[in-house]
């Protein structure tokens, strides 16, 4: 008998900023791999909606409201989790923003929210959810969602470059500490991928610029980080920990 080591089948996977681009999609793929998903965002009616989908699609949903940078709303939102579904096994630490602005003209309100959202929500969420995992005793697998630019800077994004190159650390000293209690811990780092956040940019006479410095010569899709998404996720990683994976279409060879 052929063993799919991908399949998810029974196992409860936590999605942070499942409202919408990144976070939706990846919630999509692992309910349809069999996994029971709990969404979570701060954005109700869109996570509601989504769960909505799923459930009319035959899968297992669950949506609830959680703000990564408050410490009650995060407690809160693992409670509900627990209570609808019990212990988590995979963890898509995915929730983030982003603004461009030259690094000149930055003012600290601006990269105190992203360092908030995108660094340390992560890891307030990350140390949560591992520490109900220890808790359970049965292990789990945490995948942070870093960037090609926590690896490879642009210019005016200097705060989400260097909270995405500390999840990039994070998930490294996040695998050395938790392997012991059969965590893993990954970052999935995708390149220039097209959401409805991004899509006019990226179809812009500047986004087609940009394109043509990716090996490939295209943005990827969401659909492109799927296989790597569940190689992280599933049984097929499972000697995987500590590794950050570009998706990018040979992006990061460019800077070469």
């Amino acid at each position: 008998m052929r063993v799919d080591r991908f399949a998810l089948d029974g196992r409860v996977a936590l999605i942070t900023g499942a409202s919408s681009g990144l976070g939706a999609a990846f919630a999509r793929t692992l309910a349809r791999q069999g996994a029971r998903v709990a969404l979570v965002a701060r954005r109700r009616d869109r996570i509601d909606a989504l769960a909505t989908e799923l459930r009319e699609a035959g899968l297992t949903a669950f949506s609830c409201a959680m703000d990564v940078t408050d410490a009650a709303s995060i407690d809160s939102g693992m409670s509900a989790i627990d209570a609808e579904f019990g212990a988590v096994d995979i963890l898509v630490n995915n929730a983030g923003i982003a603004a461009t602005k030259p690094f000149l003209e930055i003012e600290a309100s601006g990269w105190d929210a992203i360092i908030a959202t995108n660094l340390t929500g992560l890891m307030r969420v990350g140390q949560a959810t591992a520490r109900r995992m220890v808790a359970h005793g049965s292990g789990g697998t945490i995948v942070n969602i870093a960037s090609i630019l926590g690896i490879r800077p642009a210019s005016q994004l200097a705060p989400y470059a260097a909270a995405k190159a500390g999840v990039i650390s994070l998930t490294q000293t996040m695998a050395l500490e938790l392997a012991r209690h059969a965590i893993r811990v990954n970052a999935l780092a995708p390149g220039y991928i097209a959401t409805e956040l991004n899509r006019d940019f990226l179809g812009s006479e500047a986004g087609q610029v940009l394109a043509r410095r990716v090996p490939m010569r295209r943005f990827g899709t969401v659909e492109d980080l799927d296989g790597a998404l569940l190689l992280l996720v599933s049984d097929a990683g499972r000697f995987m920990t500590g590794v950050t994976l570009p998706v990018d279409g040979g992006h990061l060879l460019s800077f070469l």
